[in-house]
Order: C-alpha cells, then structure tokens, then sequence
C-alpha cells in the first residue's frame, strides 16, 4: 500500500505558480490541455497560452520561435505524440539550436493503459535521448515532478519531460533532493543495484523489500536524470556490488538500461539484467495487467536479481 499523488497535477500546479513568478513562462497545447493539465495555467494567464489544436510539429516549431524571442516555453502534450509526431521538428527546429523549450510528455509508457498501442510512448525516451544537446528527465512521484519541472525552468536549453496518466506513489515524502545528472540512493545495499526510472521505482523498493525478507540486501538507485546520466553512481554500483538490474515502463531498445550499459562498457563493465518491454508493441488492457503481461513487476524484478546473483557465483 502507498500513498499516491498525480505527477501532472503536479506540473500543473507548479507551472501555474512559476508562472506567477516569473512572466517570461508561456504555455503550449496540442488539443490536450485538460489532460496535461497546462489548462491550470491557461485559467489564469490566458494571453500566455497558445492552444495549437492538434498539430505537434507546429506546437514544437512555435515554442521554437517563442524561445528565441526570451520567453520559456512549455509544450505538452502525449509522449507518443511529443516524441514520435513531433521528432523532426525537435530535433532540427529546437535541439539543433539549442533553444530553450521545456517539452513536458504526459501519458509515457504502458501506464496509459486501455488506450493501447496507439497511444503508449514506449519509445519515447530513446528517441529523445539520442538527440544531441537534449536532456531527458524521468520523475519517480509527484514529490519530485515538482522540483524536476522548477529545476528544468532554471537551465537554459532543451529538456524532455516524462509523466505518466495514472496516480502513482509517492516515494518521498519530503524533497527528493534532484539534481541534473545526479542519481539518488533510495535504498542502500551490497548484494546487487536495481536502477530504475519513473513510478516503476516504487517497484523496484518492493522487490529489494521481499529480496531483504531472503537476505539478499539490494540497492536501490532513483535514475531519474537519464541524459546526462550519474556515472560515477553506475560505476560504484559495478564496483560495489555484484551487478545492476535496470527497470523501465520502456522499450529496452535505447530506454534506461541501454544507457547504464553504455557507461558500465566505457568505464567499469558489470553483469546485467534489464526488465523492460523487450522489442515489441504495447497493447490495451489495465496497467496493472499489462505490467504482468510485459514482467515489470516486483516479482519479476526479485527474479531477475536472482538470476543475476547466481550468475555471479558461476
């Protein structure tokens, strides 16, 4: 059981109140600003909010040009529509110039549930993360959807962005302590490190919960901050304990776990796990059972860590 809170409440909230504090913050919509929330924000300041209606690549290519004129965009919408429909105009209009546009996906992953493969951005974070000079932050709670959204308002430059559509837990109950580029330590351990992103953390803490219950003691690290990503927190874990096991509500092609790979095969290579959505599309069903259909659970994570422990001792 847990207490849960939604992440884009959370945003909303807190552009809404940046928005009182600073005139320079615009808002953008693509049609759903109901359901990303920025509506709060639209209430209140309804000359600095543009609803472009269902176009994605002019949502982007407006916050582009409202950038360069010094205001701080924000553009939001789905993650199947930020990062897949728009990918062009993010790369070249945006990212390519380094433009200051905060580009917020609401609805990531497989959490968006019944609305199917359609509407799941399962992609989203490899496609954003391999675009030069763009950053990709993935919150664990609504806790800490706040501190992200206020610490990506301060840095100059492209951000993505990545909430979820359900309640989810919170982890912390005070502030999380975010910092670009820094991993968080949730839950310390020697045995092995689960790394993950995004509400799947509360997960990963109740598979290291039932592994202490078999005296297995495994970390457990908030990777948050995936692009840039802490790599001294990923080369202790290879150094400290016996291997890494990645979570993500994300395809593993280019998701969260390739990118600790990368930087466990540059400076420390360790044993790994990756529980993800292993090259193939989403499909319609509740979250929760689609998360069993596709392994990201708490059992199957205890599993995977397992396996790797044993794999160690071999």
């Amino acid at each position: 059981m847990c207490n849960k809170e939604s992440m884009r409440a959370a945003f909303g909230q807190t552009l809404l109140e940046m928005g009182r504090e600073n005139p320079q913050i615009v808002a953008l919509a693509a049609d759903l600003s109901v359901s990303t929330k920025t509506s709060m924000f639209a209430k209140e300041f309804p000359d600095r909010f543009f609803q472009m209606g269902v176009a994605e690549a002019d949502m982007m290519g407006t916050a582009a040009g409202l950038a360069t004129c010094g205001k701080i965009p924000f553009a939001s919408t789905f993650a199947i529509f930020a990062a897949g429909r728009a990918w062009d105009q993010v790369r070249n209009t945006i990212c390519y110039s380094g433009l200051n546009v905060k580009i917020i996906a609401t609805h990531g992953g497989l959490d968006v549930g019944e609305d199917g493969a359609s509407h799941q951005g399962i992609e989203d974070v490899s496609l954003m993360r391999a675009i030069p000079s763009m950053r990709v932050v993935v919150p664990s709670d609504a806790t800490q959807t706040k501190e992200v959204i206020r610490a990506v308002a301060k840095e100059e430059g492209p951000f993505y962005v990545r909430l979820v559509r359900s309640m989810s837990c919170l982890i912390y109950e005070g502030p999380s302590g975010f910092e670009l580029g820094k991993a968080i330590r949730v839950r310390d351990g020697k045995d092995v490190t689960i790394m993950s992103m995004g509400p799947l953390l509360w997960e990963a803490l109740e598979a290291a919960r039932t592994l202490a219950k078999e005296g297995v003691q495994a970390r457990v690290v908030d990777m948050a901050s995936v692009k840039p990503i802490d790599g001294d927190e990923i080369e202790a874990a290879a150094n400290e304990t016996s291997g890494i096991v990645s979570v993500e509500d994300h395809v593993l092609n280019g998701g969260l776990g390739s990118a600790i790979a990368e930087v466990a095969a540059r400076r420390r290579p360790v044993k790994m796990r990756m529980v993800g959505i292993d090259n193939t599309f989403g499909q319609s069903g509740s979250p929760g059972s689609l998360y069993k259909k596709f392994g990201l659970t708490r059992e199957n994570i205890s599993q995977q860590a397992k396996i790797l422990l044993e794999e160690k001792q071999e």
